[in-house]
């Protein structure tokens, strides 16, 4: 049983390589001015290789998909598939399905350090655009560090209750402090509350070049848990038994978590539902073995990013809707389902 459940997800693991190239090309294709797949695959060659452009092809055509829509899918591809290996990895750990990695206060981290820069009006000299991704990153990654250590200092056992309550109350403290921050700068609070709401827009490759670096850096990382993380589902006194240091393996799966999801705040803002809805549709289709779970969590969430972002973008063109806010419609309900489904 096991073994062709094996060979049936190792076989959908190849076709969804073209499941993801589909929804890529699709999310390049469709906008404000429609532009044929086959042309996609002509502009992208042609940038690539040097090939010759099909026919009837315009320069303007060539600017809308190479410095406009590719990198601006690529981008939602790469942050839908670090929430949602995000999302993965702290539901396996904590045994919780409603957890996710917003639940420890990442974002709420994230979301303070950059409201902070933004109030005080500070440029970081040689990065321009770049200072809020970057304070938005270290805020993330810092937040998850004190969150460990407050933890492990009320237990040092590091258990999933007290890890979980010491999250909710940073993030419940940083909200605070944000909410208190835009009350008082009013005229700054359009700025804050659209970065908080996510979006890709004007996202080059730039942004593409700045994230990729940490997105494998976070994803490699995990993997190299993947086996310590299936141990772990059968209970922390069970992996203790046959080896495997809970509280080693917690510290570094939640830093690669913060790495993840603090380079996806901090490029597209925070979007959230991602990380809840992707690796429930994974573990129901491929089952709970980390190997399958992780990386196909990349693919769907990713895929799901890229969807969302084209509804967002073309719903009311020319106009654009926050992804932050279609993933909430999104994942609300998908939410509200999970948590009645669980208290029944």
């Amino acid at each position: 049983m096991s073994i062709n459940r094996d060979k049936k997800n190792k076989t959908l693991m190849i076709l969804s390589i073209g499941l993801v190239f589909l929804i890529i090309c699709i999310g390049t294709s469709i906008g404000s001015s429609n532009i044929s797949i086959m042309d996609i695959i002509s502009i992208i060659s042609h940038k690539l290789f040097n090939t010759s452009l099909f026919e009837g092809i315009e320069a303007k055509d060539v600017s809308i998909i190479w410095s406009i829509r590719l990198p601006r899918v690529l981008l939602a591809f790469c942050v839908g598939g670090a929430l949602a290996v995000s999302g993965a990895v702290v539901q396996s750990v904590l045994k919780n399905p409603l957890a996710s990695p917003y639940t420890l206060g990442v974002s709420s981290g994230a979301s303070l350090g950059v409201g902070l820069l933004i109030v005080s009006g500070i440029t970081i000299p040689f990065l321009g655009n770049f200072s809020l991704s970057l304070v938005g990153f270290l805020c993330s990654l810092f937040t998850m560090i004190i969150v460990l250590l407050f933890a492990s200092k009320v237990d040092r056992e590091l258990s999933n209750t007290t890890i979980i309550l010491t999250g909710m109350v940073f993030s419940l403290f940083f909200n605070a402090a944000l909410t208190t921050l835009t009350a008082l700068f009013a005229k700054k609070m359009e700025s804050i509350i659209l970065w908080q709401m996510g979006s890709f827009s004007m996202r080059g490759w730039s942004y593409l070049r700045a994230g990729v670096p940490f997105f494998l850096i976070g994803l490699i990382g995990v993997m190299s848990f993947s086996k310590e993380m299936d141990v772990l589902t059968f209970g922390e006194e069970q992996a203790k038994a046959i080896g495997v240091e809970a509280e080693r393996v917690k510290k570094y799966l939640f830093l690669f978590v913060a790495i993840l999801t603090g380079a996806a705040v901090a490029i597209s803002g925070t979007i959230g539902f991602v990380d809840l809805i992707a690796p429930h549709i994974v573990r129901k289709v491929f089952g709970s073995k980390h190997s399958y779970v992780i990386p196909m969590s990349v693919v769907f969430g990713g895929c799901l990013m890229v969807i969302t972002d084209l509804i967002s973008r073309t719903i009311i063109i020319p106009s654009e809707l926050p992804v932050g806010a279609v993933t909430a419609m999104i994942g609300a309900p998908f939410f509200a389902y999970l948590y009645f489904k669980k208290a029944k």
